[in-house]
């Protein structure tokens, strides 16, 4: 319900309880999560982007962010391919080769 009435009113509140749920320790809550941040499209691009300021699940948020395949969000990726974190470097690295491959 809180997805559509994101994607229909644009309102952040609504899309950041979506977006918070790619934290989710459940798979089934994190999946469900981000295939309706990937359907609001564009909308979304603004609340991702805060989660990787603010460091929130930044895997999931490059994964995503990937999905979405607009070249402009490659400067919010670039930052995070030589991350410390192991995990955070490689999501970035295969975020941007998927955004590269979509050209």
């Amino acid at each position: 319900m809180s997805a559509g009435a994101w994607r229909l009113t644009g309102l952040r509140a609504l899309g950041r309880i979506i977006v918070r749920n790619l934290a989710s320790n459940n798979e089934n809550i994190r999946n469900i999560a981000g295939i309706l941040v990937s359907k609001a499209g564009w909308r979304a691009e603004p609340l991702l982007r805060e989660s990787l300021r603010l460091r929130r699940n930044v895997p999931m948020v490059l994964t995503v962010l990937a999905g979405l395949g607009s070249p402009e969000l490659e400067k919010d990726i670039l930052p995070f391919r030589n991350d410390r974190d192991p995990q955070i470097a490689e999501a970035a690295r295969q975020a941007l080769r998927v955004i590269a491959a979509g050209r």
